[in-house]
């Protein structure tokens, strides 16, 4: 019998063997639970660490915890995660905060771009047996274009990074940043009244929950476009509906929703909005950083060493 016992609350990933042989090799086994809260948590009770994707983790759930040292988040948000709950009993929380930078960055950036060449527009009229630019009009020059970025952590620098070469002039919002080279950093409604492109990088936080909602997209301008890789709950869906069908804003793209899996019934017949499933975060790659990085914060802290990506310290 190995000497310590890991459960990974929520199995979502095609397979668990990378870590099953990274933890094995610290003289651990992994289980996968399963089924509906209580099980899950009668399964997490005696076990010495937790692997956790989106199973939720609140205080009462913590207080069954009899042995855990650890629960290790595979993504970057932990708003999942009962934090001031598990610092009182003594269990850390890490997460995974530079896997998919990349990733996310790149999707941000493809959206972007898709919607200020209005490639989306532009499809729509071929598949509706039209061609030509003559209901695609007015489409902006890059270089002529303002970027917002609000969020200026790892990913929200990088898109400023890759949107820089376009030649658009780029605007951030962070309330912890000040100064970014290559960003004129300023407060977020001006960067919301002047931006054409918005894009959203912040965690999800109680302040941030419902960011951009009605007043704020009345704000943006009417030719503008909203992009969100980030976080769901940071947009108030309904108000971003009924944003592009009066056409307040022109365009949206969104990775995330408010819930997920979204009710696709509440897209039908939006015009101006490109949707994808939650993929930005993924390349094979990226899977991989994912389930190595938590299982190494697992086999740090039963070894007596201190994590690289704890997230409730005190």
């Amino acid at each position: 019998m190995a000497r310590y016992r890991i459960v990974v609350t929520d199995q979502v990933f095609p397979s668990v063997d990378l870590e099953r042989g990274l933890l094995a090799a610290a003289d651990a086994d992994l289980e996968v639970a399963s089924g509906d809260r209580e099980t899950v948590l009668a399964r997490a009770a005696d076990a010495d660490a937790l692997l956790n994707t989106y199973f939720p983790i609140d205080a009462e759930a913590m207080s069954r915890l009899e042995r855990c040292r650890i629960i290790a988040r595979y993504g970057i948000g932990v708003d999942n995660i009962d934090l001031d709950a598990a610092r009182e009993r003594g269990i850390a929380v890490t997460n995974v905060p530079d896997y998919c930078v990349e990733e996310v960055a790149a999707h941000a950036v493809a959206m972007t771009l898709a919607l200020l060449r209005r490639l989306p527009d532009g499809e729509a009229v071929l598949r509706g047996g039209g061609w030509g630019i003559d209901k695609l009009r007015p489409i902006k020059r890059l270089s002529d274009t303002t970027i917002g970025v609000v969020g200026l952590g790892r990913i929200g620098r990088r898109v400023a990074e890759l949107m820089g070469p376009f030649g658009a002039q780029l605007v951030g919002h962070d309330p912890f940043v000040t100064e970014l080279a290559g960003v004129k950093v300023v407060d977020l409604d001006e960067l919301l009244s002047t931006s054409d492109a918005v894009t959203l990088h912040c965690p999800l936080l109680p302040q941030t929950r419902g960011l951009i909602n009605a007043d704020r997209l009345a704000a943006m301008a009417s030719d503008a476009v909203l992009v969100n890789t980030s976080r769901g709950p940071l947009v108030v869906l309904d108000d971003l509906l009924d944003a592009l069908r009066d056409r307040s804003i022109r365009a949206a793209a969104l990775d995330v929703f408010e819930t997920e899996p979204v009710d696709a019934a509440k897209l039908d017949g939006v015009s101006g909005l490109l949707a994808t499933p939650h993929m930005a975060f993924y390349s094979d790659a990226a899977l991989a950083e994912s389930q190595t990085k938590a299982a190494n914060q697992i086999i740090k802290v039963l070894g007596g060493q201190a994590p690289d990506y704890q997230v409730n310290a005190s």
